[in-house]
């Protein structure tokens, strides 16, 4: 009793006691973390391999999350059972996992629509590969399926699909279409949809002729895979896996970054815990001292120290309330919550692969719109800092205005933007807006110069847009363009000709080389443009399966266009293509523009200055018929490679002319 009344009544007494109290206390409790952490081996043990029905054996990269844990695999390799098979979900289905070969990273998978037997088994989408670790293995045929043919397909060459053929429609697959075109005559216009099946067979086609479609889908294909190689670490007794967004290997004893053999000291995670529970305590304890040491000056004042930190404390809460982030505003959850009446479903302007954009009103009366990035992607942050960090380094007027954000550490991540209220160029092309005549030509080769201002001066800025395309193209109500959505744009480093990244983008709008060589540059914007020109002058989108298989994209359906001396197809003939010699001149001249962009090779693509230079000469030269009569002493050197209103019928003519022509040296080809 004597001596807590001693400790009682001496207050200094008191304090350094519970000073040192506290700070004994966290040493010996992150000490003892430290030490449980060196001596478990349940990472090493949840993710031992693991096999399901009759797959093959599972480890990493793959995990089946079932049963493993997510650190036992890459994020994009998680497997699950639905089937006898385990089953992995790449993009727009399901594939069953026939066989793994760790050695050379490659796996055996089949759609797991041809195990379905409830329903008709077939596949109604394309494989799409964006934005995975996987790539198709080189040795496969391609095996298409063709839906609700209006007329009956010869027996031969086909593989009738019973379950989806009535008295008036057929649907069938089979191999080398195009021989079916060929040699009988058979119009593949008849169908109404079709699927292109990448199918592993060997070489000998012969011997499918005896099988119906589903045991060939159940065939397979090859996959190959990118992931950092498990042999060190397996080598050396430990297991693989993927923690805190790095390659790690389970051991034993602890977890190492490569191997179990690697000379990283087994003692580290013990020092940091005794290290940080030395640090906490000596601040705690400097804490409480300082406190009483305040209390003991002012009797009755509060602490100073305590009213500055309950002002000064960076919380999630205090930083929505800040006023700038990366040099814009700061939004706070309720008010944009406000500006769209609870983000309510009828104010949506659009939906995107990051985000839903709606229509919303601040308090101060502006129209704005707001992106609210989807929860379930991982990559939500990443895209939400890059798009704040590069809008509000550029300042342009054809490129859309930030007006700010909410905080990182907001419960939802929110993007405020100007509102441009006329919709899109895709919709008044052919979206919702879209009527014959309603934009005119002079409106249209507005919006070609307009678009291709905006982004020679990100291409200046060293940023790559990355998803040109008339949806990311916002009009105002007097037609101007502001070029939108910067979620996807990187900037470009001016000592190197290419970035390297996995291929991302809109289908119909991506540069096949990127899409093939995994190789951003500059010239990807250029090619993305070129469909952008094609569709201005056709009002066709860039995508759409009901046009003939060879003209499901625009730009291939262009490239053949201009190369047969058939752009009268594809213009749209609102434009008075065929009336007014104007018009006529200035499409024309479009079309070999948009020819150029949309080269295969990116190196005999002109840059996006050069397109924007031409765009302006076209826009302005006067193609009145008698006055191009009169200039017969045109220079040779004339950006306009018409003369006279024929297009030449090789591609090989128009860019080496172009290329002859060019001053501006390319720098990121």
């Amino acid at each position: 009793m004597d001596t807590l009344y001693f400790f009682i009544s001496h207050k200094p007494v008191f304090t350094c006691f519970t000073a040192v109290f506290f700070f004994f206390f966290f040493f010996f409790f992150f000490n003892t973390l430290a030490e449980q952490s060196l001596t478990s081996d349940q990472k090493f043990q949840a993710c031992a391999p693991i096999t399901w029905g009759k797959g093959p054996k599972i480890s990493y990269p793959f995990f089946l999350s079932n049963f493993q844990d997510a650190f036992c695999g890459y994020p994009n390799f998680h497997i699950t059972c639905k089937h006898e098979y385990p089953v992995l979900g790449i993009s727009n289905g399901d594939y069953i996992i026939k066989d793994i070969f760790y050695n050379n990273q490659t796996f055996l998978v089949a759609s797991a629509v041809a195990y379905e037997e409830d329903t008709c088994p077939t596949p109604l989408h394309n494989l799409t590969l964006d934005l995975t670790p996987f790539n198709i293995s080189p040795d496969y045929f391609d095996f298409y399926f063709l839906y609700n043919c209006t007329s009956k397909p010869p027996k031969y060459l086909t593989y009738p699909i019973r379950c989806a053929t009535n008295s008036t429609v057929y649907s069938f697959a089979g191999f080398h279409i195009e021989k079916l075109e060929i040699s009988s005559n058979y119009s593949l216009d008849s169908c109404n949809y079709f699927v292109n099946a990448p199918l592993h067979t060997g070489s000998d086609l012969c011997s499918l002729f005896h099988k119906n479609y589903t045991e060939i889908l159940k065939m397979g294909f090859l996959l190959n895979w990118t992931a950092h190689t498990c042999s060190t670490c397996e080598g050396s007794g430990g297991r693989c896996g993927f923690e805190n967004h790095e390659f790690v290997c389970f051991c034993h004893d602890r977890t190492h970054l490569n191997s179990c053999d690697d000379d990283n000291n087994p003692n580290v995670p013990a020092k940091v815990g005794i290290g940080v529970g030395a640090f906490l305590g000596g601040v705690i304890a400097c804490v409480i001292v300082f406190i009483y040491l305040r209390r003991r000056r002012k009797p009755y004042a509060p602490s100073s120290f305590v009213s500055k930190s309950t002002t000064s404390d960076f919380s999630k809460s205090d930083i929505e309330k800040g006023e700038h982030y990366f040099a814009v505003h700061l939004f706070s959850y309720s008010e944009l919550e406000e500006a769209t009446n609870n983000f309510d479903s009828a104010k949506e302007l659009g939906d995107g692969g990051f985000g839903t954009v709606y229509y919303g009103k601040l308090r101060d009366g502006r129209a704005v719109a707001v992106k609210r990035l989807y929860e379930n992607n991982y990559k939500r942050v990443e895209q939400f800092m890059n798009e704040v960090d590069i809008l509000t380094r550029l300042h342009h007027q054809h490129l859309v205005s930030l007006y700010g954000c909410t905080s990182r550490h907001c419960r939802e991540l929110l993007l405020v933007y100007e509102y441009i209220p006329n919709g899109t160029v895709a919709d008044h092309l052919h979206g919702e807006r879209a009527k014959p005549g309603a934009l005119p030509w002079c409106t249209r080769i507005k919006i070609a110069v307009e678009t291709a201002s905006a982004l020679a001066y990100l291409h200046a800025s060293d940023i790559i847009h990355r998803d040109v395309k008339t949806n990311n193209i916002l009009l105002d109500n007097n037609f101007c363009v502001k070029v939108a959505d910067f979620g996807l744009s990187r900037f470009f480093p001016m000592d190197v000709t290419h970035v390297s990244t996995a291929p991302q983008g809109t289908p119909g709008y991506v540069d096949p080389e990127y899409h093939e060589c995994y190789q951003l540059t500059d010239k990807s914007d250029v090619y993305s443009f070129g469909v952008v020109l094609v569709e201005l002058i056709s009002s066709m989108p860039a995508v759409d399966i009901t046009r003939h298989r060879h003209e499901i994209n625009l730009s291939n359906m262009a490239i053949n266009k201009i190369q047969s001396d058939a752009l009268d197809e594809l213009v749209d003939h609102n434009l008075g293509f065929e009336s007014d010699n104007t018009a006529r001149g200035m499409i024309t001249a479009v079309a070999e523009l948009a020819f150029q962009c949309l080269q295969s090779a990116k190196e005999l693509r002109p840059s996006m200055e050069q397109v924007l230079e031409t765009l302006k000469e076209i826009q302005n030269k006067d193609y009145d018929i008698e006055k191009k009569t009169q200039e017969t002493d045109i220079p040779s050197d004339d950006v306009g490679l018409l003369k006279s209103g024929q297009l030449p019928r090789s591609p090989d003519t128009v860019m080496m002319k172009w290329l002859s022509n060019s001053t501006t040296p390319n720098i990121s080809g």
